[in-house]
């Protein structure tokens, strides 16, 4: 055997035989690098969390508003969408829409209902919209054509955190979104 190889062994001969992994320092540094890590990533984490949130809530309130107009061209008749305190009735004033049902006009048949989860706040300037057998969407006998609902989480991650829906000529629903500072109207 020639002398690098006995150097070798005897370097080797402390270890025993099928003895591997990693020592505490390497375990140590890998800790501490994930962690840091996990510390720059998670305020961007929360936002992502509440913009995915934001636009659920949005979209679930959008196809309460597309269902209703469905509906009322399919039965030739109204169909309303509004803001509810008890789950059962419509409350037809402005307020908070954390609440809200698809009802038919004719009869009362509640076709919908819908609850927003915290941490989402939706409010509105209306009570409630009803979309007659021509599909258009009317409030007080008028045309709606303005903002209707907002999607609110009160918090500055995202910085946009309200989501207008906004219903312009012809009853065409759209969403904007908008910088509240973190406060929800």
């Amino acid at each position: 055997m020639s002398s690098g190889c006995k150097r070798e062994a005897r370097r080797w001969a402390g270890r025993g035989a099928g003895q591997a992994g990693f020592s505490l320092i390497e375990l140590l540094v890998t800790a501490a690098v994930l962690a840091i890590l996990a510390a720059v990533a998670s305020p961007y984490l929360l936002a992502v969390v509440n913009n995915n949130r934001l636009a659920s809530g949005t979209n679930e309130i959008i196809a309460a508003f597309q269902q209703a107009r469905m509906e009322a061209i399919r039965r030739n008749g109204s169909v309303s969408v509004c803001r509810t305190t008890d789950g059962a009735t419509c409350a037809n004033d402005a307020g908070n829409w954390g609440r809200w049902l698809v009802v038919v006009a004719s009869d009362g048949e509640v076709l919908r209902s819908g609850t927003a989860t915290a941490p989402l706040r939706l409010s509105g300037g209306q009570g409630t919209i009803t979309f007659r057998a021509d599909g258009l969407a009317r409030t007080g006998g008028a045309l709606v054509s303005a903002d209707i609902v907002t999607v609110c989480i009160p918090t500055t991650q995202p910085a946009e955190n309200r989501r207008v829906i906004n219903m312009g000529s012809g009853s065409r629903i759209s969403t904007s979104s908008n910088n509240g500072n973190g406060v929800c109207p």
